[in-house]
């Protein structure tokens, strides 16, 4: 059986372009005692990506070794199995990379409850709701009351973090690039959502926190960062997911003067999940409870095809992307 994979042959210069791929075509291997194979039938496409392609080392993953298929989680069908736990037809969940077929073990691959989709999957039990919940409960350790920022507001991270904080009875206020996905945000919940290309960002944001800021989770970097920055209330805190708009540049945006940090008594802290991979099952769970219970929505931006993932990445940085941008194989 031929497997069709990208792999990364080059490292990107400064924006991800086709060149650095390579599509491939390859026999999947025999299974042995233990082992299945799966059949991917969705892609999940990730801003950490980007970091991922560099040659960093010493970075919180290992980057992606040129030659390899590229990293990226999924969700599959097992179409053959030697293992009794994971019979053919199990829906099943994993870190699959860019390829149609992979072969699994007990490890790198856990079976997914019947009737979830893999759209519900991929946007809210797998890697964005985990990140969510970690960076929201784990970090910020929100209280009822409190007034929450959300820079990237209607990415698939921070829309679940805003509506989780509205859950547990915060005021919920999220930046997004278009009035459309503003819009989508008022209809999700959020108190206020504005648009960060608009000039009088500092005005803005003092008129939806009238009572300032105690808590901000940051996915972008960039002009929202410092305008939410300069209106923390004393003791805030700042969970740093991502910094979406320094992926692409060769010369990151200049951050905030750090004396807040010293006159409002700030915690800031940075988290990625593989330190947190044995807790994944446990917060993948509460993640599920909250979608059981129609306490959190998604929306999802479908590509078609495994080798549209080259170009279609990219609307993560350029914002075209309405929703989880998720690859359909």
């Amino acid at each position: 059986m031929q497997n069709t994979q990208v792999k990364l042959i080059k490292r990107p210069s400064i924006k991800i372009t086709s060149d650095i791929f390579e599509i491939s075509k390859e026999e999947t291997p025999q299974l042995t005692e233990g082992q299945f194979l799966v059949k991917q039938t969705h892609m999940s496409l990730d801003p950490a990506m980007r970091g991922w392609m560099e040659p960093d080392t010493t970075s919180y993953i290992p980057p992606v070794e040129l030659g390899a298929v590229m990293r990226s989680s999924g969700v599959g069908e097992v179409v053959e199995s030697s293992n009794s736990d994971f019979p053919v037809g199990t829906m099943v969940a994993g870190m699959f990379g860019w390829q149609q077929f992979t072969v699994c073990d007990a490890k790198s691959a856990r079976a997914m409850p019947p009737g979830l989709s893999a759209e519900a999957i991929l946007s809210v039990l797998a890697l964005p709701g985990i990140t969510a919940y970690q960076g929201l409960f784990n970090v910020i350790e929100p209280k009822s009351g409190e007034t929450i920022a959300i820079s990237g507001a209607a990415g698939s991270v921070g829309s679940l973090v805003g509506q989780m904080a509205k859950v547990e009875g915060l005021r919920v206020i999220g930046f997004a690039g278009s009035d459309d996905k503003c819009a989508w945000l008022k209809e999700i919940g959020f108190d206020e959502a504005i648009n960060y290309h608009s000039e009088n960002l500092d005005q803005l944001l003092a008129s939806a926190a009238p009572d300032g800021i105690d808590c901000y989770f940051e996915n972008t970097g960039g002009a929202v960062q410092h305008a939410v920055f300069n209106q923390m209330n004393a003791f805030g805190r700042i969970a740093v997911c991502g910094m979406i708009g320094d992926y692409n540049t060769d010369k990151p945006s200049a951050g905030p003067n750090w004396i807040n940090i010293i006159k409002k008594r700030l915690k800031i802290q940075g988290f990625t999940m593989p330190d947190h991979q044995a807790e994944w099952p446990n917060m993948a769970q509460k993640m599920g409870a909250y979608l059981m219970q129609g306490q959190i929505q998604y929306r999802t931006h479908i590509i078609d095809g495994l080798e549209n993932a080259i170009e279609g990445i990219n609307l993560l940085f350029s914002g075209g992307n309405k929703g989880k941008l998720i690859v359909k194989l």
